[in-house]
């Protein structure tokens, strides 16, 4: 009844810029901590950035000063705006949310570690 859907993944040239979105969708009481992790194949997934509803950040150590994560309460909607990207910034990025409240009829829900489908950044030399 809920889903993150993302939006703005593509190529891009070493030292480029991409922007990407994820909104949460569905009948959206509140939403906790929302966040991008990334992954690459034979990795694990890691984090890349997240926020808080009060707009706390936090940030891997790799995308620290090129990354910047932000929010709209009101859209239930993150950005990501990755700027300076490197070929190592090649992955698959996923939108995360570890606590999401939403209506079910009347009545309120939880929805714990929710993530979206995924969208590719791919950097070329």
């Amino acid at each position: 009844q809920v889903q993150l859907v993302e939006s703005g993944g593509g190529l891009v040239e070493t030292g480029g810029s991409l922007r990407l979105s994820c909104r949460a969708s569905g009948r959206i009481f509140s939403i906790d901590v929302m966040g991008w992790y990334r992954q690459t194949p034979g990795e694990e997934r890691e984090l890349v950035a997240s926020i808080n509803g009060e707009r706390r950040t936090n940030y891997g150590d790799s995308v620290k000063g090129r990354f910047t994560i932000s929010r709209d309460n009101a859209k239930h909607t993150i950005y990501l705006q990755m700027d300076s990207l490197k070929r190592e910034d090649t992955a698959i990025y996923y939108c995360h949310t570890n606590n999401l409240l939403y209506y079910s009829g009347d009545r309120l829900q939880n929805a714990f570690d929710t993530w979206g489908q995924g969208t590719q950044v791919t950097v070329s030399a």
